[in-house]
């Protein structure tokens, strides 16, 4: 994914007060590796993602999540 698509993704969260994390995960045999998930703005309450590590989700997913959130 482009930081572009990233950048794009990330500016409809915070209109909708939530905030897109990527997975610190350096290791690309990591489960997590270059995934998102989505928090409250706080940083406290996670939206959407796994709930074991907060991650799990592709940009896409993502994208489609606070699609779902507008409506």
């Amino acid at each position: 994914m482009s930081t572009t698509h990233e950048n794009h993704v990330r500016r409809i969260a915070a209109r909708q007060g939530l905030q897109l994390t990527k997975s610190p995960a350096r290791d690309p045999q990591s489960p997590d590796y270059g995934t998102y998930g989505l928090l409250t703005v706080d940083g406290h309450h996670l939206v959407a993602g796994s709930h074991q590590t907060g991650y799990g989700l592709s940009l896409d997913d993502v994208e489609e999540e606070l699609e779902a959130r507008r409506r």
